[in-house]
């Protein structure tokens, strides 16, 4: 009898760790994810990465985020467009903000830390949806580099996510 109540839970604990996962490219995000741990751990939690947006209008930014012992220090934003007919690309609006001011400007991205952002990913931009195409990219050494969706049938700027042009150790 103890045998068979322990092979039933042999087989109960099987099958609830074989459930499918709720999230795109688990896979993926999974080595992505081991690749942040080991980054965080030798760097100290240290580190600076870049958020860029862009539209097919040319209007685009950055917004750069300061973590100094896993708690973001700083944010700078860049914001650049063309403002008349003559297609030179502009600066539109340009900032910095210390550690007692982050979150006083509304543009740019959140003042969030890469745990912050691996958080959001699993828990919303990677979730599986059957109206949107969800993509996850890994091209800051196998750390996270693009990851959101877009809904079906969206034409332009319709990207729900991140995109991450570096991560660098400080």
């Amino acid at each position: 009898m103890k045998r068979l109540l322990f092979l039933n839970a042999l087989l109960l604990i099987a099958f609830y760790s074989c459930k499918k996962d709720n999230i795109t490219h688990s896979g993926d995000f999974e080595r992505s994810f081991y690749k942040w741990q080991v980054f965080k751990s030798t760097s100290g939690d240290n580190y600076s990465y870049q958020v860029i947006t862009g539209s097919w209008t040319g209007y685009s930014t950055e917004t750069t985020i300061t973590v100094r012992q896993g708690k973001v220090t700083e944010r700078s934003f860049l914001s650049k467009g063309y403002i008349d007919t003559s297609r030179v690309l502009t600066v539109i609006n340009e900032w910095k903000e210390k550690e007692n001011q982050l979150a006083t400007h509304m543009e740019g991205a959140a003042p969030l830390t890469l745990d912050q952002i691996y958080a959001q990913a699993k828990s919303d931009w990677l979730l599986k949806r059957d109206n949107a195409t969800t993509y996850f990219e890994t091209e800051n050494n196998g750390m996270i580099s693009s990851c959101g969706y877009v809904p079906n049938g969206c034409a332009d700027d319709c990207f729900i996510g991140i995109y991450i042009k570096y991560i660098k150790e400080l």
